[in-house]
């Protein structure tokens, strides 16, 4: 589903910073992984390379099937339009947009007829627990609310690749529990591919896979057999 093979990238300024040095990955369909590591390791930079946001310095991306490096700005485009969803800690909506239609914008892009949009839009509200709130401006909501948003608006397309950076830092922990349950629901459900970056041991120990980043390389490689449930409060003394 996604091999990397040699990846580096390097940011060139008044000095060069390697943000991640020949790495070797391969990721199948299904799984679900966590990505943890300590501030500036090349998390985010990885989830960002996979994702398309940006090309690596040296190295090869294949995402299902397609060779990142080959593709013109406009073909990648369309892969992170049919192949991706992303969910951001800070939820990017659009301020002036109800949650029907922040959802609706990656589906609008793609040209789907209103009726279309309308049905999914509201299926996916339904999907997250905002049937209720359609008509609601991001404002209106709370954090939890605004990231149940985000996670219907990349699941518009029901994309087969689901990256998720910090999807429950900027929230409280009971509501990081709820959120990242419901990604498990999803990933259960539909089968995708999920990449989540965390800094949140709880988060990571729910993945089946766990890939540990120091200086821009894969330093541990954790599999578990089942992983530990993590979409409950911990349980303090």
């Amino acid at each position: 589903m996604i091999h990397l093979r040699g990846i580096s990238k390097r940011f060139e300024g008044k000095r060069t910073v390697t943000a991640l040095e020949r790495l070797d990955l391969d990721i199948a369909r299904g799984e679900m992984v966590s990505i943890v590591g300590p501030s500036g390791s090349g998390k985010s930079t990885l989830l960002n390379l996979i994702g398309g946001l940006d090309r690596a310095t040296e190295g090869e991306i294949e995402l299902d099937g397609a060779t990142l490096s080959r593709l013109s700005d406009d073909e990648l485009t369309r892969v992170r339009r049919d192949k991706l969803g992303f969910i951001f800690q800070f939820f990017n909506l659009l301020p002036t947009l109800t949650c029907v239609e922040n959802v609706a914008l990656p589906l609008h892009l793609r040209g789907w007829p209103r009726a279309k949009i309308e049905a999914r839009t509201k299926e996916l509200l339904n999907l997250v627990q905002l049937g209720h709130r359609l008509d609601h401006q991001p404002d209106e909501l709370s954090g939890g609310e605004r990231q149940r948003v985000a996670i219907a608006r990349a699941l518009s397309v029901y994309p087969p690749i689901l990256l998720a950076d910090e999807p429950t830092g900027n929230l409280d922990t009971a509501t990081g529990v709820e959120i990242l349950k419901l990604i498990h629901d999803v990933h259960e459900r539909l089968g995708a591919t999920v990449l989540i970056v965390t800094h949140d041991a709880n988060v990571a120990e729910s993945c089946e896979r766990t890939l540990r980043i120091r200086d821009g390389r894969i330093v541990e490689d954790i599999r578990r057999e089942s992983a530990r449930s993590s979409t409950e409060e911990p349980t303090r003394a």
